[in-house]
């Protein structure tokens, strides 16, 4: 679910032909979800992920990072029927032809009111281009809402493929050189530079009503096309699916964001293997504590996720997890107390609202897991058996 404090920006999807700007709100959120697939697909040998260490910055070499790394990047076309076409960008991870991109350059969700109850629709016809020009048809395996995270395949007879390597995005610094390579404004095989700018940032999902936790933020520009294409380390490995911006005007202003592709693998490996994604949900708005909050209203712990809201008949509710009764403000900030304040789930440290729906994303629907929390100035504990997280319209 959000936090009860959002703000209200400008993001683009970046899919070319997928609709204008869409206004959103940046929020936190936890939980779990069920996704559509149009094809069963066998499971991709996707590499394993290696250990990473921070790259030296004078190695960096995009020039080469491109030559090495181009023909595994594609240009989709989508054909969506009544909704018009899409244009993104995607890249092959395996041998089997397994394609990653996002869910909304393969599907009509870019151009579903936000709010609305129409379904939503794969795209009737898919088109891969490679680097060298040569167009061969894809079909859809299925997409992850939540992450916004989409799969198609290709038949590995149909043209040479050359899949990229798949880094890790938890070891992701501030300030490491980074690649995009994809396809802005139709523009095939185009390559921008730039830096991590920020990680650790929980940015709406452009498909659903949820947040995705611990997106990469960057300063390389990423533009309508961008979507779906690799974020590259310094060492040529992908460590995210290029997916969005925040912007006023509708163009790369120096903020993108790319979905991790610790999240993006767990979406592929799901969805090839079992047909759906699946995440854990427990049914509650938090608030982030900070010390100066906790000391203002004697919270009993300087950082933690007060819990602002608790839904009806979901597992936070029945485990008996209680939300806010009353709102106070501080600094010009309104404060919801009265709620449980959220302090470690399953024995890992919560430190606000944000780590929370980390936390809860990396767990299994139907675990039963211990959650502290200080309640009237005591520290006790709640056993929460988690849920699957039900699907929101934007």
């Amino acid at each position: 679910m959000r936090a009860s404090i959002a703000v209200a920006v400008a993001a683009l999807a970046a899919a070319a032909g997928a609709g204008t700007a869409i206004l959103v709100v940046t929020a936190a959120d936890l939980g779990a979800s069920t996704t559509t697939v149009v094809e069963a697909a066998p499971p991709p040998s996707t590499p394993a992920t290696p250990v990473r260490s921070t790259p030296a910055v004078g190695s960096f070499d995009p020039a080469a990072l491109y030559a090495a790394r181009a023909d595994g990047v594609v240009t989709i076309y989508s054909n969506l029927g009544a909704d018009g076409s899409s244009q993104g960008s995607g890249f092959v991870v395996d041998s089997t032809g397994a394609i990653l991109t996002n869910a909304h350059v393969i599907t009509n969700v870019a151009e579903i009111e936000p709010g609305s109850a129409a379904p939503v629709r794969a795209a009737s016809a898919v088109y891969v281009e490679f680097s060298d020009g040569e167009r061969v048809p894809a079909k859809i395996v299925g997409w992850d809402l939540f992450s916004d995270v989409g799969v198609i395949r290709v038949k590995p007879a149909d043209h040479v493929l050359a899949p990229l390597p798949l880094g890790s995005s938890g070891g992701v610094v501030v300030g490491e050189p980074v690649a995009a390579i994809g396809s802005p404004f139709g523009k095939q095989t185009s390559l921008s530079v730039g830096v991590v700018s920020a990680i650790g940032r929980s940015i709406d999902s452009l498909t659903s009503g949820f947040t995705v936790s611990d997106a990469i933020q960057t300063d390389a520009p990423i533009n309508r096309g961008n979507s779906g294409g690799p974020l590259f380390d310094g060492d040529g490995r992908v460590i995210g699916i290029n997916a969005q911006i925040q912007s006023t005007t509708g163009t790369a202003e120096g903020v993108g964001f790319a979905i991790p592709i610790d999240i993006a693998r767990r979406s592929l490996d799901q969805l090839v293997r079992t047909g759906r994604v699946r995440y854990a949900y427990i049914g509650i708005r938090t608030q982030d504590v900070t010390p100066g909050i906790a000391s203002a209203f004697d919270l009993g712990a300087e950082r933690g996720a007060l819990v602002t809201r608790v839904e009806d008949r979901t597992p936070a509710a029945q485990a008996g997890l209680r939300g806010g009764s009353r709102t106070e403000a501080l600094n010009g900030e309104d404060i919801t107390l009265g709620g449980d304040l959220i302090v470690a789930i399953a024995g890992k440290p919560v430190g606000g609202a944000a780590d929370v729906a980390q936390i809860v994303t990396e767990l299994r629907p139907g675990q039963t897991v211990e959650f502290t929390v200080i309640r009237g100035g005591r520290k006790t504990t709640f056993d929460v058996t988690l849920g699957d997280r039900p699907l929101e319209s934007r």
